[in-house]
């Protein structure tokens, strides 16, 4: 999992909403997914492909299906570079106000 693949995965608002659903349930299958998005089960099961690829859920067999839950370790490793890159910009805006405002 790279930054560059959790934030390639979560710039499809579906993805998005895949995501917020799994996380609201817990563990749900491709089909009850389907069941409450506007989209086919193979149009949801290729969005999962790509979050499962980006490590922001993980499927596990039960039985016929596959149910999925979130990994939130994913985007924690996001969260964290997210937050270094604003600390950075916050210490380059504020050296350029520094010297905005020098007499």
């Amino acid at each position: 999992m790279t930054v560059d693949e959790v934030l390639a995965a979560l710039a499809d608002p579906m993805r998005r909403r895949v995501l917020d659903l799994i996380a609201a349930r817990g563990e749900c299958s491709a089909t009850v997914l389907a069941a409450e998005l506007p989209v086919t089960r193979q149009a949801v099961v290729k969005h999962l492909g790509v979050l499962e690829k980006a490590a922001l859920v993980e499927g596990r067999r039960h039985g016929r299906e596959v149910r999925y839950a979130v990994r939130p370790e994913a985007l924690g490793a996001t969260a964290r570079w997210m937050d270094h890159v604003a600390a950075e910009w916050d210490r380059r805006l504020a050296a350029i106000k520094r010297i905005a405002e020098e007499p």
